[in-house]
């Protein structure tokens, strides 16, 4: 039998169950037209609109190390859309975060540990650890030490505050009795 009796039969069999179920007919019929009809009426209600393509910043996964995620996360907090590519867009680009507040917080935290001034730097540590003593001592009392607790002996922010502030010494007095 050939492809196009094969394929007249078909026709004329199901136009033939089709007319005998009158009902069903209609259903095949009307229920696409009724759901092409509710697409029409939304599509009018509210019209397209013109949206710029959007860009996020680049974010790192876990796998890139934990500072890159930590940045990713802290940094891009808002989630911001950009219209145009964002500096990690490339693939294998995750260290684009060398401008936020924690790489240069670490940065610096390196540079200064670094130095040859190690043993300076210990004893800086052991001259502040009594005055941050006093400060968790005042903390459990319930009182407030007053600003010139606070400064070292050779302070020049009194002088600072009478000579370049002209305020006068009465009121620099009290600021650091504060």
């Amino acid at each position: 039998m050939a492809v196009g009796t094969q394929l007249g039969l078909l026709l004329w069999k199901n136009f033939t169950y089709r007319r005998r179920q009158r009902i069903q007919l209609a259903i095949e019929i009307l229920w696409p037209l009724f759901l092409f009809l509710i697409l029409i009426s939304v599509r009018r209600s509210h019209p397209p609109f013109k949206q710029h393509e959007c860009h996020f910043p680049n974010k790192a996964l876990p796998s890139a190390g934990t500072l890159p995620w930590l940045q990713g996360i802290i940094c891009n907090m808002n989630n911001p859309c950009f219209r145009h590519p964002t500096a990690g867009e490339a693939p294998g680009v995750v260290g684009n975060f060398d401008g936020s507040i924690v790489s240069r917080l670490l940065s610096e935290a390196r540079q200064v540990l670094r130095r040859g001034h190690g043993q300076r730097l210990l004893s800086s540590f052991a001259r502040l650890l009594p005055a941050l003593r006093r400060l968790r001592d005042s903390g459990n009392q319930r009182r407030a030490l007053p600003v010139r607790e606070y400064l070292r002996e050779d302070e020049t922010f009194s002088r600072f505050l009478r000579d370049n502030t002209s305020l006068p010494p009465a009121l620099v007095d009290e600021l650091m009795g504060a």
